[in-house]
Protein backbone atom coordinates (compact mmCIF):
# COMPACT_ATOMS: atom_id res chain seq x y z
CA UNK A 1 0.00 0.00 0.00
CA UNK A 2 1.63 3.22 -1.19
CA UNK A 3 1.35 6.03 1.32
CA UNK A 4 2.06 9.67 0.52
CA UNK A 5 1.91 12.38 3.15
CA UNK A 6 2.21 16.06 2.30
CA UNK A 7 3.25 18.81 4.65
CA UNK A 8 4.33 22.44 4.58
CA UNK A 9 1.26 24.25 3.32
CA UNK A 10 0.11 27.50 4.83
CA UNK A 11 -0.80 31.10 4.18
CA UNK A 12 1.48 33.71 2.65
CA UNK A 13 1.19 37.07 1.00
CA UNK A 14 1.69 37.49 -2.72
CA UNK A 15 5.35 37.46 -3.61
CA UNK A 16 6.20 35.18 -0.71
CA UNK A 17 7.52 31.63 -0.64
CA UNK A 18 6.46 28.26 0.72
CA UNK A 19 8.01 24.82 0.70
CA UNK A 20 6.02 21.62 0.49
CA UNK A 21 7.21 18.12 1.30
CA UNK A 22 5.83 14.72 0.46
CA UNK A 23 7.01 11.62 2.27
CA UNK A 24 6.49 8.34 0.45
CA UNK A 25 6.40 4.82 1.83
CA UNK A 26 4.98 1.37 1.14
CA UNK A 27 6.45 0.77 -2.30
CA UNK A 28 7.26 -2.68 -3.53
CA UNK A 29 8.83 -1.15 -6.62
CA UNK A 30 9.67 2.57 -6.64
CA UNK A 31 7.69 4.85 -8.94
CA UNK A 32 9.15 6.23 -12.15
CA UNK A 33 8.05 9.74 -11.23
CA UNK A 34 6.70 11.88 -8.44
CA UNK A 35 4.38 14.76 -9.19
CA UNK A 36 2.54 17.67 -7.66
CA UNK A 37 -0.98 18.57 -8.65
CA UNK A 38 -3.28 21.26 -7.30
CA UNK A 39 -6.97 21.96 -7.13
CA UNK A 40 -8.49 25.35 -6.48
CA UNK A 41 -12.07 25.67 -5.21
CA UNK A 42 -14.55 25.11 -8.01
CA UNK A 43 -11.85 24.10 -10.48
CA UNK A 44 -10.53 20.85 -11.84
CA UNK A 45 -7.37 19.32 -10.47
CA UNK A 46 -4.38 20.36 -12.58
CA UNK A 47 -0.84 19.16 -12.96
CA UNK A 48 1.89 21.44 -11.56
CA UNK A 49 5.19 19.60 -11.93
CA UNK A 50 6.83 16.18 -11.89
CA UNK A 51 10.29 14.77 -11.55
CA UNK A 52 11.66 11.59 -13.07
CA UNK A 53 12.99 9.28 -10.40
CA UNK A 54 15.63 7.90 -12.77
CA UNK A 55 16.86 10.87 -14.77
CA UNK A 56 15.87 13.53 -12.18
CA UNK A 57 14.62 15.64 -15.08
CA UNK A 58 11.90 18.01 -13.96
CA UNK A 59 8.94 19.33 -15.91
CA UNK A 60 6.65 22.23 -15.10
CA UNK A 61 3.31 23.65 -16.10
CA UNK A 62 3.71 26.99 -17.85
CA UNK A 63 1.87 28.72 -15.02
CA UNK A 64 4.60 27.88 -12.50
CA UNK A 65 7.70 27.68 -14.67
CA UNK A 66 10.49 29.82 -13.27
CA UNK A 67 8.79 30.16 -9.88
CA UNK A 68 8.46 26.59 -8.60
CA UNK A 69 11.18 23.98 -8.20
CA UNK A 70 10.65 20.27 -7.61
CA UNK A 71 13.32 18.06 -6.10
CA UNK A 72 13.59 14.63 -4.55
CA UNK A 73 15.57 13.03 -1.77
CA UNK A 74 18.56 10.86 -2.57
CA UNK A 75 16.67 7.85 -1.26
CA UNK A 76 13.79 8.67 -3.64
CA UNK A 77 11.36 8.46 -0.73
CA UNK A 78 10.49 12.13 -0.56
CA UNK A 79 9.74 14.91 -2.99
CA UNK A 80 9.76 18.62 -2.36
CA UNK A 81 8.23 21.68 -3.95
CA UNK A 82 9.81 25.08 -3.45
CA UNK A 83 7.35 27.79 -4.42
CA UNK A 84 8.60 31.33 -4.89
CA UNK A 85 6.96 34.54 -6.11
CA UNK A 86 3.59 33.14 -5.11
CA UNK A 87 0.46 34.64 -6.60
CA UNK A 88 -3.15 34.61 -5.42
CA UNK A 89 -3.96 32.29 -8.33
CA UNK A 90 -1.61 29.71 -6.79
CA UNK A 91 -4.12 29.27 -3.96
CA UNK A 92 -5.21 25.63 -3.98
CA UNK A 93 -4.98 22.28 -2.28
CA UNK A 94 -1.69 20.73 -3.36
CA UNK A 95 -1.46 16.97 -3.82
CA UNK A 96 1.53 14.72 -4.17
CA UNK A 97 1.26 11.67 -6.45
CA UNK A 98 3.45 8.79 -7.54
CA UNK A 99 3.19 7.06 -10.91
CA UNK A 100 4.91 4.76 -13.35
CA UNK A 101 3.92 6.70 -16.47
CA UNK A 102 1.79 9.58 -17.71
CA UNK A 103 3.03 11.53 -14.75
CA UNK A 104 1.49 14.83 -15.82
CA UNK A 105 -1.95 13.42 -16.58
CA UNK A 106 -4.44 13.92 -13.79
CA UNK A 107 -6.71 11.03 -14.70
CA UNK A 108 -3.99 8.50 -15.52
CA UNK A 109 -3.53 5.67 -13.01
CA UNK A 110 -1.35 6.54 -10.05
CA UNK A 111 0.41 4.39 -7.50
CA UNK A 112 -1.02 6.70 -4.88
CA UNK A 113 -2.19 10.16 -3.93
CA UNK A 114 -1.61 12.16 -0.80
CA UNK A 115 -4.46 13.80 1.06
CA UNK A 116 -3.28 17.27 0.17
CA UNK A 117 -1.97 20.37 1.88
CA UNK A 118 -3.57 23.79 1.58
CA UNK A 119 -1.71 26.75 0.14
CA UNK A 120 -3.34 30.16 0.43
CA UNK A 121 -1.84 33.28 -1.14
CA UNK A 122 -3.37 36.63 -0.28
CA UNK A 123 -3.03 39.77 -2.35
Amino acid sequence: QVRLVESGGGSVQAGGSLSLSCAASGYTDPPNCMAWFRQAPGKAREWVTYISAVSTNAYYADSVKGRFTISQSNAKNAVYLQMNSLRPEDTAMYYCAAARQNCAVVDAPKLGWGHGTQVTVSS
